[in-house]
């Protein structure tokens, strides 16, 4: 299997495979690459609809040359390297996790945050620490923080030097879950308002009757399991939360 960066012919064979409609694991195949790779370099680049070969190689040049530019930080605010951590290897990890924030629908930036404050062993970062981490501006995180609040994936406290504090809480998974057996929740009472206006045993309307009940099953299955697993979120490994939840008395 080929290692290191993507060549420019392998940017546009990706070009190619999206413009073909394939899935990012065909493209993958193709280039004899791991589907993680296409995925995490089309989602950074535009995404499925935006990509663009030979944009994507300047803006990783690009990327590149501003990392061998920048200096290391500073100062008594800089991050440590704790715990014998690769930092090459970390940051790797970083743009892949954020990849797969951004596949499930969350904005570039607001999954760029979620994976700082996933990755910080302290916990919680503030604004200053999280600009200074991503090398952005105030302002982008602030935008950022503001559709990550809205959609309950971060909250903020006041520290003892009056500043907000952004955290990422253990819930969160949790409520994420709720949230999507709430979706569910809403498509199968719409699927049976189509029922009734179709008229009951239509062909449409028995299609919107399967689709309901199956969204229902799902729904239900994913909420009882949400309420079983939950204290998972709270225990370290190798404890008895580690265990099937069907199995607990």
């Amino acid at each position: 299997m080929p290692g290191g960066r993507l060549t420019q012919q392998e940017r546009r064979q990706i070009a190619s495979g999206l413009a073909d409609g394939l899935a990012y694991a065909e493209i993958a195949r193709a280039l004899d690459r791991p589907t993680s790779t296409v995925t995490r370099e089309v989602m950074r680049n535009g995404g499925p609809t935006a990509y663009r070969a030979e944009l994507a190689h300047r803006a990783t040049e690009r990327r590149a040359r501003r990392r061998r530019r920048q200096p290391a930080p500073q100062g008594p605010e800089a991050p440590a390297r704790t715990h014998g951590r690769d930092p090459d290897a970390v940051a790797e990890y970083e743009e892949a996790f954020t990849t797969v924030l951004m596949a499930t629908g969350v904005p570039r930036m607001g999954a760029k945050v979620l994976t700082c404050l996933y990755t910080t062993d302290e916990g919680s970062l503030t604004a200053a620490e999280l600009v200074r981490h991503l090398q952005v501006s105030p302002a982008s995180v602030s935008k950022a923080i503001a559709y990550l609040e809205a959609q309950g994936l971060v909250r903020r406290e006041r520290d003892e030097r009056r500043r907000d504090r952004y955290i990422s809480d253990n819930d969160v998974w949790f409520q994420a879950m709720l949230d999507s057996a709430r979706s569910n929740a809403r498509l199968v009472e719409t699927a049976r308002q189509g029922v009734a206006v179709l008229g009951p045993g239509t062909p449409a309307a028995v299609r919107l009757e399967n689709i309901a009940r199956f969204l229902d099953f799902v729904g239900e299955s994913i909420a009882r399991a949400a309420e079983q697993a939950r204290e998972v979120l709270h225990t370290g490994p190798g404890t008895d939360a580690d265990a099937d939840p069907a199995d607990r008395p």
